[in-house]
């Protein structure tokens, strides 16, 4: 028997019987980075037997002031590989698989039915949207999070109750990305150990649950907010997230990057500034499928709810 978990489980709430629990319990977290790096290291060490790591990137020098699961000699290294072999160092009783993979939404589906909760480490819009609709479908706990710059939030969607997509159905772009705005290491460790603590509480089974509740961090203000969203309504209709292997031959593609971003439309599609978008509506054949395209999904998103009562078929793709 080991005095490992002795810590927490004095804790009235966790006890023996918590703690098999979390030792039966199995976690999917997409994003080994800023925020994967604090939520994985508090899920092993508190215990939680099997933990996925999906993450297509790898290590890069700029990670490491925020990302502490890595060190000098990761560089270069798949950030999901790194990630395990560092968290089974410092305790090899947790199952952990490393997955070296972009999510996609072909892949997505089956990695939730694996897991008993869904971790969105991904802080990425593409993401966000894709894990919200399979853990929708699945009925499956979310524990998402974002930050950028001071500020941040750590949520929990699905699982029986209302999904992010009826939380957040539309997006700006003018928010930036943590290359171009900047983000603070301490502040990402804050979100991610909270995202974390969401987690084991749903694990627990603790009342009241969270499920249902965002909390917000001001770093600069030192200030924590938050809202309940109980019982918000679930969109009319959602533009699905596809891979980009899921295109059709008679697909009308659209890519709403820069020529300094993509010297090269995707697929040879038409490029499209997001502010132009309304424009060219009347030239979109409600005939044929509409692939909006982009990096992250931000500007698909946008330009999709500016299409939304244009009768077209829509669908998105996060090229990464």
């Amino acid at each position: 028997m080991t005095d490992r978990y002795a810590r927490q489980t004095v804790l009235g709430e966790i006890g023996p019987a918590g703690q098999a629990r979390l030792a039966a319990a199995s976690v999917l977290v997409v994003g080994a980075g800023g925020l994967g790096c604090p939520v994985l290291q508090y899920l092993a060490g508190a215990g939680v037997g099997r933990i996925a790591i999906i993450d297509h990137d790898t290590v890069e020098e700029t990670n490491l002031h925020r990302q502490p699961l890595y060190a000098m000699g990761d560089i270069g290294n798949a950030k999901a590989e790194a990630a395990r072999a560092t968290l089974l160092g410092f305790n090899p009783q947790v199952a952990i698989e490393a997955v070296v993979e972009r999510l996609t939404p072909q892949n997505a589906t089956r990695l939730v039915a694996a897991a008993d909760v869904i971790v969105d480490a991904a802080d990425s819009f593409a993401v966000s949207y894709i894990l919200s609709d399979a853990c929708q479908a699945a009925r499956k706990p979310l524990v998402s999070a974002s930050v950028i710059g001071l500020t941040g939030y750590a949520g929990a969607f699905c699982g029986g109750g209302p999904s992010y997509r009826a939380v957040f159905p539309e997006v700006s772009i003018d928010g930036g990305t943590c290359a171009t705005v900047g983000v603070l290491g301490t502040a990402v460790a804050i979100l991610g150990s909270l995202q974390a603590h969401l987690v084991l509480h749903l694990l627990l089974g603790l009342e009241p649950t969270v499920l249902g509740r965002v909390v917000t961090f001001d770093a600069k203000r030192l200030a924590f907010g938050g809202f309940g969203f109980e019982g918000s309504p679930e969109p009319d209709a959602a533009v699905p997230f596809i891979a980009p292997s899921a295109l059709l031959p008679g697909d009308v593609v659209i890519d709403l990057r820069g020529v300094e971003e993509a010297p090269r439309p995707y697929a040879d599609g038409r490029r499209v500034d997001v502010s132009d978008i309304e424009e060219i509506a009347e030239e979109l054949p409600a005939s044929r499928r509409i692939v909006l395209c982009c990096r992250s999904g931000q500007r698909a998103l946008m330009a999709a709810d500016r299409l939304r009562d244009k009768g077209l078929d829509i669908a998105l793709v996060a090229l990464g």
